[in-house]
């Protein structure tokens, strides 16, 4: 009788591969969550930027940019090349690039129209300014304190 040794990590191995198998089997393909475009949002002086990680996104067709109701919504989608075979024969073996409809809606000061706001895209990066909405923090003052003991008019 051979003695055979068990190796933890190779069972943990071999059941999370049949647990995948079994999922895939009962649900059909896993999916991951959609996609989510990262967002930054700093001033330039008395200007918002907004700006969004768009990279491989047709700006131009496939995102639009909204002012409505005190928001400022950027919504679109990237699309899915569906090739799973290039033309020089390259198959695709996993894919981790997320697809899909995105929305992102930021609040704005009461006032802010769109006529404040200009969206600019550049090397994946969309860059949404809007313009005269960061006020700059008024400067502390100091206050005089009056005393409670007040001189009385005198009675002569």
């Amino acid at each position: 009788m051979a003695l055979q040794l068990w190796d933890p990590f190779t069972a943990l191995a071999r059941f999370d591969t049949d647990f995948d198998r079994l999922v895939r089997r009962s649900w059909g393909q896993v999916r991951t969550a959609g996609f989510v475009p990262a967002a930054d949002v700093t001033t330039d002086g008395d200007d918002v930027l907004v700006t969004l990680e768009l990279p491989g996104v047709d700006v131009e067709k496939d995102v639009e940019v909204e002012v409505a109701d005190g928001r400022l919504t950027i919504s679109g989608q990237r699309q899915q090349q569906d090739e799973q075979t290039s033309e020089d024969g390259r198959k695709v073996l996993v894919r981790e690039f997320r697809y899909g409809s995105f929305r992102r809606d930021f609040a704005l000061p009461k006032g802010v129209t769109a006529e404040q706001v200009s969206a600019d895209y550049d090397q994946g990066l969309l860059t949404v300014r809007v313009s005269g909405v960061a006020r700059p923090k008024p400067q502390p003052q100091k206050v005089a304190i009056r005393s409670g003991k007040q001189e009385l008019p005198s009675a002569e």
